[in-house]
């Protein structure tokens, strides 16, 4: 319990400093550090507390260890690439690509400056499987169903994404609104992102 609250103390304090303009880079180290402490601690709560489920964890850690395993079937068997090789059709690469930059490309010129906005579709993303996690701790058959929703809902939102079929209540669109005081009257549009 201390090492969790002493965890979630920290990645809170990282989140309120970063969020959403990136001010401090946590890195691969601190990423691998704060993903084998959450790891280390599922692992803990299942291994001391026999009336949780061993799928508690894996339900709950779904989204990594999916896209994970969903990535080296793709690369290998799809691609017959090497596992290991980088490669830009992650779900979360796809979604800024496709979902987020656009938007932001067309109110602010760059669009890069958007990159933040990826988590909470991601976190909307992982939400189902982290509610069933919380309701069903102690049922192993109804963690399996949650966990083979949660793949079909993965599996449905990327091909969705990768075939340009993407509901349109999850693109960010841009409006435009004229401009006052233009020189000659003329009406500049400016493009302002909506809510998501």
């Amino acid at each position: 319990m201390a090492l969790s609250l002493v965890v979630a103390a920290a990645l809170l304090g990282f989140l309120i400093f970063n969020y959403p303009r990136g001010l401090i880079f946590l890195g691969d180290g601190g990423a691998y550090l704060v993903g084998f402490l959450v790891a280390e601690l599922a692992v803990l709560l299942v291994q001391r507390n026999t009336s949780v489920s061993p799928w508690f964890a894996l339900l709950l850690f779904g989204y990594p260890v999916w896209e994970t395993l969903f990535s080296g079937y793709r690369k290998k068997i799809l691609q017959g690439r090497s596992p290991g090789e980088p490669d830009g059709l992650h779900l979360h690469m796809l979604i800024h690509k496709r979902l987020i930059r656009p938007a932001s490309r067309a109110a602010t010129q760059s669009g890069y400056g958007a990159n933040a906005l990826t988590s909470p579709f991601l976190w909307l993303l992982a939400l189902p499987a982290v509610v069933a996690t919380v309701l069903f701790w102690d049922n192993t058959l109804e963690l399996q169903a949650s966990l083979a929703v949660f793949i079909a809902l993965y599996l449905v939102v990327y091909r969705r994404i990768v075939l340009f079929r993407v509901p349109s209540f999850l693109v960010l669109r841009s409006r435009r609104a004229p401009m006052q005081g233009v020189e000659g009257g003329a009406a500049a549009a400016v493009e302002e992102p909506e809510e998501i």
